[in-house]
């Protein structure tokens, strides 16, 4: 069990660095726009359209920006540690849904089994924060059990 935090640390990193790869690809993208924009300059629509994409430039630089934050944030959790009370960094199996305290990454799939990557923040987080092995717990309405914490 304890092999599973490594695999869904990676899997979440991978999440933001392809986020991220992805985010500097329509920046580069833009600047070629910005560039074929200088090229056929005229008036009113030239400036205009040079104002839209420094704002999608502005829009997307802090997209990667928040990006870096939720790495960091990522790197604080340390991927051999196991925890008797849930807490940011840890791996909650339960008898509904399976969570991973970490940053808000949607589903990790790790060998064939789904974990919801979370945010420390979260209501879901903060229903679980605390709680030990068979604790119960409710989400959305509908009640489960912490039948493993890493």
């Amino acid at each position: 069990m304890k092999s599973i935090k490594p695999g869904l640390l990676n899997l979440a990193t991978s999440y933001v660095d392809d986020r991220i790869k992805i985010l500097h690809a329509n920046i580069n993208d833009l600047k070629e726009a910005l560039k074929l924009e200088t090229k056929c300059s005229m008036g009113d629509k030239y400036e205009t359209d040079r104002a839209m994409l420094h704002l999608e430039f502005e829009k997307l630089s802090g997209q990667i920006e928040q990006y870096g934050k939720l790495k960091k944030t990522l790197n604080h959790i340390e991927a051999n540690s196991v925890h008797s009370k849930v807490q940011f960094g840890s791996v909650i199996n339960t008898t509904g849904p399976n969570y991973f305290i970490a940053i808000p990454a949607g589903v990790l799939n790790y060998e064939d089994e789904n974990f919801y990557a979370v945010g420390y923040q979260t209501p879901v987080a903060r229903e679980l924060i605390g709680k030990s092995t068979g604790d119960n717990f409710t989400i959305n309405g509908e009640s489960y059990k912490i039948t493993a914490i890493i």
